[in-house]
């Protein structure tokens, strides 16, 4: 019989949120010498601020045996992160119990579990401290850390003066070269360079076949389905599916895909940036400029992005990205002005902005685009994901005439071949 790792029964969190009664955002100094002379006439009843319950979990029971190495997947707001605060006792649950049989150490959002102020040698003491161990314990494994970390020449400075690549690197050679017998990955990985990321999935199947317990949420479900023995999604708090990675995997592009496809782009609230200018909508145009849903590999396109400028400012050599993901959120394509000196101005309130690609290199499947545009000062005016979904179908890519094209591959590229 397995031995458990974590045991979670009936676990809830809920925050308080409060509304201020029709609060003014504005207030002209008239309206304040009007009211004024209101409340002498008539006081006026307080306005008391509303209280609403946001439960980010709720009845989520769940066993995780030793050894297993557990994907946790879903949208931003699903209480992934909720979860792993909960098991790494960094915020308590409203309801609910948690059994953990084993030390734990994580890996959250940059920024925890380190003191600014302290340098990164200093930082792996007080965290091998906090885990209880001993400072000789500390001592064996401190060459392995700085090692993995690869920061030895910034060792005795303050965290707060390392680039967010840095501070992940050694945070997760602390969590995972002190030994714990359950691990906790948040998305912070994806901070680091493509080398790292690699080092620390080949470390972290190292913990798992030791017979330690790996916890692992990630947007990338690639990472998700080469690592993971088996995966949860979670939904607004819920737990939704449980199962092997395919299938949950497949749950969740379902998902996304039913829950992204009514929504108009100029509505979208899921988005950061200034909004200085925002895109407004996205079509995908043949090389006739007729709207389609479908593409075909080996063909033309023109991408429109129709834009939205909410300031009064001229643009002059705005950046703009456009980037093809697949279905399973791995980047493919990226197509970005500044790296081809397409030097673009933007000088009206509404415009479009066209992307031509010639010969399709997709090959068929099924992908979606994210938008970013920032100004030339790199400031973000907008950036939003899943703006789109479409299918890409065999096309004649290499000029055979045939459209029986490989699907285990996304990239296509035409390339020379010879014999000497």
């Amino acid at each position: 019989m397995m031995k458990t790792a974590i045991e979670i029964e009936n676990l809830g969190k809920k925050y308080i949120i409060s509304h201020q009664g029709q609060a003014q955002q504005y207030v002209a100094l008239r309206d304040v010498i009007s009211d004024s002379v209101k409340k002498l006439v008539k006081p006026k009843k307080s306005m008391k601020p509303q209280r609403e319950d946001f439960w980010a979990l709720r009845n989520l029971s769940l066993q995780i045996d030793v050894g297993e190495k557990l994907g946790v997947i879903g949208r931003n707001g699903a209480g992934k992160t909720t979860l792993l605060k909960i098991l790494s006792r960094i915020t308590s649950p409203s309801e609910g119990k948690i059994k953990l049989n084993g030390r734990v150490s994580s890996l959250l959002e940059v920024g925890t579990g380190f003191h600014p102020e302290l340098t990164g040698r200093e930082n792996i003491y007080l965290n091998g401290a906090i885990l209880g161990l001993s400072r000789k314990e500390i001592r064996k494994k401190f060459a392995e850390i700085i090692e993995f970390a690869e920061i030895e020449k910034f060792l005795d400075t303050p965290v707060k003066r390392y680039s967010s690549g840095m501070y992940v690197r050694l945070a997760f050679a602390v969590a995972a070269h002190l030994e714990p017998e359950i691990l906790l990955i948040d998305e912070v990985l994806a901070v680091g360079d493509i080398q790292f990321q690699k080092k620390c999935l080949d470390k972290m199947g190292d913990i798992s076949r030791e017979g330690r317990t790996v916890l692992f949420v990630s947007h990338n479900l690639t990472a998700i389905e080469h690592f993971c023995s088996r995966c949860i999604l979670l939904q607004s708090g819920n737990l939704i599916l449980d199962g092997n990675v395919e299938s949950v995997i497949e749950g969740y592009i379902k998902d996304v895909r039913e829950g992204t496809k009514d929504l108009i782009l100029a509505d979208r609230i899921d988005r950061t940036g200034s909004g200085k200018i925002r895109a407004v909508d996205f079509k995908i145009l043949d090389s006739n400029h007729n709207e389609v849903i479908t593409m075909k590999s080996g063909e033309d396109y023109y991408f429109e992005i129709d834009y939205l400028n909410n300031s009064e400012d001229n643009f002059k050599n705005i950046v703009v990205s456009l980037d093809i993901f697949d279905d399973k959120n791995s980047g493919l394509l990226l197509f970005r002005t500044n790296f081809t000196n397409n030097n673009l101005e933007i000088k009206k309130r509404t415009g479009k902005i066209f992307c031509k690609v010639n010969n399709l290199p997709l090959a068929p499947g099924n992908y979606h685009f994210s938008i970013f545009i920032s100004s030339a000062d790199i400031e973000i005016l907008d950036y939003i994901t899943d703006i789109c979904h479409c299918v890409v179908e065999g096309g004649d890519f290499f000029g055979t005439g045939s459209s029986g094209l490989p699907t285990h591959c996304k990239i296509l590229h035409k390339a020379e071949w010879f014999i000497e």
